[in-house]
C-alpha cells in the first residue's frame, strides 16, 4: 500500500503547530550550544501559517497596570526668626513701601505668601557714563537729564522706585561738590512721587560728605542712603541718618561675619527698622554662584534666629552687566546681545529673588517688565490648593 506524500507546506504546518503547542506553557526559549555567524537573517513563513501566528498574538492579553496615587507631604521646618519690616518713603511721598516681614524662605512653602512684594527699582545716573548699547538705546537723550530719566522710569516703565547714583561726585571723576549733587536729588524729589534711593560714587571719604548734605535736604522723606560700609566713618553719618528719619543700606562683600560687624556698629545709632543689608551681587558668569550663596546663607541664618542678619536684603542685579557676555559681541550661537544682555540681568534677578532679596536694582526696561510680571503672578497664585494643580498652573 502506497503512502500519500505530504506537501512541504503541510509538513511545516504540522511542525509549527506542534512547536506552538509545546511552547504554550513556556516562558522563554533557550538555545544552547548554538552559534550564529551571519550578516543578515530573514525569516519567510508560508501564508498558511499566518492564521496560527495571528491567533497566538491575539490570545496574549495586555498587562494592566494600576498606578498608585502619589501623596505629597510638604516638609515642615520650624523657623524661629523673622525679617524686620522696614518702611520706605514718608513726608511728601504719595507712595510708600514696606519690605521684609518674612517668616519663611520666600518660595519654600507652597502655602506661604510673604507679607510684601519685593521692590523693583531702576538705576539712574547723575551724569553720562559708559553703558551697554542695549541700555543706551532705550534711554537716548534722557542720559543727560537724570530728572526726566527718573520720571520716565516711574511714569512710563512702571518702576516702583528710582536709584539715583551720584557718580559725578567721585574725586577721580568729576569731583562734583555735595551741594551740586544735592540739586539733582531735589529736582527728582519734586518730579516724582515715589520714594528715592540715593547712592554715592563708592568713594568712602567723599560719600560721607555727600550723604551729610543729602540727609539734610531730604529730611522727613525717609529715603534710602545707599550705602555705608566698614571703611567709612560711620559715627559721622549714621547719627544724621537717624536724625532725619532715613533708611540705610549696609554693604559688605559677601561676608556674613562682616555683615554682623557692620550691623552691630550701625545699631549704636540706628534702630533695626532703619537698616537694609546688601551682601553684594555679581552677575551670572561673573561670580554669581558665590553671591547667591552669601545672600541665601544670610537669609536662612536670619530665619533660624540670627538677629544681626534679620534685615531685608538688597540686590543690585544691574551688576550683571559687568559680565562681558552680557554686552559684548559674541559668536552667532550666543544670540543677539540686545536680547542676551537683558536675559543675563533677568536670570540674575530671578536667582536673587529665590535667595531672598527684597529690593532689586535694575538697569534694563525689559528686566523690569519680566520680573514685575513674574512677581505679580507668583503672589496671585491661590495657595490652599492641591500640589498637582499648583505645579501645573498656566502663567
Amino acid at each position: 500500500m502506497k503512502r500519500e506524500r505530504k506537501s512541504i507546506d503541510e509538513v511545516l504546518k504540522s511542525v509549527i503547530s506542534s512547536l506552538l503547542k509545546d511552547l504554550e506553557d513556556a516562558d522563554e526559549v533557550v538555545l544552547e550550544n548554538v552559534t550564529l555567524d551571519i550578516e543578515e537573517l530573514t525569516f519567510e513563513l508560508p501564508s498558511t501559517l499566518l492564521p496560527l501566528i495571528e491567533k497566538k498574538v491575539i490570545e496574549e492579553k495586555p498587562i494592566e497596570i494600576t498606578p498608585e496615587k502619589a501623596v505629597f507631604e510638604e516638609p515642615t521646618i520650624e523657623w524661629k526668626g523673622r525679617i524686620v519690616e522696614v518702611k520706605i518713603g514718608a513726608g511728601s511721598r504719595k507712595v510708600t513701601y514696606v519690605v521684609g516681614g518674612e517668616e519663611k524662605p520666600r518660595f519654600y512653602s507652597l502655602n506661604y505668601t510673604p507679607p510684601h512684594k519685593p521692590i523693583l527699582s531702576m538705576d539712574v545716573f547723575d551724569t553720562r557714563i559708559p553703558l551697554p548699547k542695549a541700555v543706551k538705546d532705550h534711554f537716548k537723550d534722557l542720559l543727560d537729564n537724570p530728572t526726566e530719566w527718573a520720571a520716565y522710569c516711574v511714569e512710563k516703565l512702571g518702576a516702583d522706585m528710582v536709584n539715583i547714583h551720584l557718580v559725578s561726585t567721585d574725586p577721580n571723576f568729576k569731583d562734583t561738590t555735595p551741594r551740586e549733587a544735592a540739586k539733582v536729588v531735589e529736582e527728582i524729589l519734586q518730579r516724582i512721587n515715589t520714594p528715592l534711593c540715593i547712592g554715592g560714587s563708592g568713594h568712602p571719604k567723599k560719600d560721607v560728605e555727600v550723604f551729610k548734605v543729602i540727609t539734610e535736604i531730604t529730611s522727613g522723606e525717609r529715603v534710602i542712603i545707599n550705602s555705608v560700609n566698614l571703611d567709612m566713618k560711620l559715627e559721622e553719618i549714621a547719627p544724621l541718618i537717624k536724625k532725619h528719619g532715613h533708611v540705610v543700606v549696609a554693604f559688605v562683600p559677601m561676608d556674613l561675619d562682616k555683615a554682623r560687624q557692620l550691623v552691630r556698629k550701625l545699631r549704636q545709632w540706628l534702630d533695626k527698622e532703619d537698616i537694609l543689608l546688601d551682601m553684594n551681587t555679581a552677575g551670572i558668569g561673573y561670580g554669581w554662584e558665590y553671591a547667591f550663596t552669601a545672600t541665601e546663607r544670610a537669609r536662612l541664618a536670619a530665619l533660624k534666629g540670627d538677629e544681626e542678619l534679620q534685615h531685608p536684603l538688597v540686590s543690585a542685579i544691574s551688576n550683571s552687566w559687568t559680565a562681558r557676555e552680557a554686552w559684548m559681541k559674541m559668536p552667532e550661537y550666543w544670540g543677539l546681545r540686545e536680547v542676551r544682555g537683558p536675559l543675563w540681568e533677568i536670570l540674575t534677578g530671578i536667582s536673587s529673588l529665590i535667595a531672598g532679596a527684597d529690593y532689586l536694582m535694575i538697569l534694563h526696561p525689559l528686566t523690569l517688565k519680566i520680573l514685575k510680571t513674574i512677581i505679580n503672578q507668583i503672589f496671585e497664585i491661590k495657595r490652599e490648593i492641591e500640589i498637582a494643580e499648583w505645579v501645573s498652573k498656566k502663567l
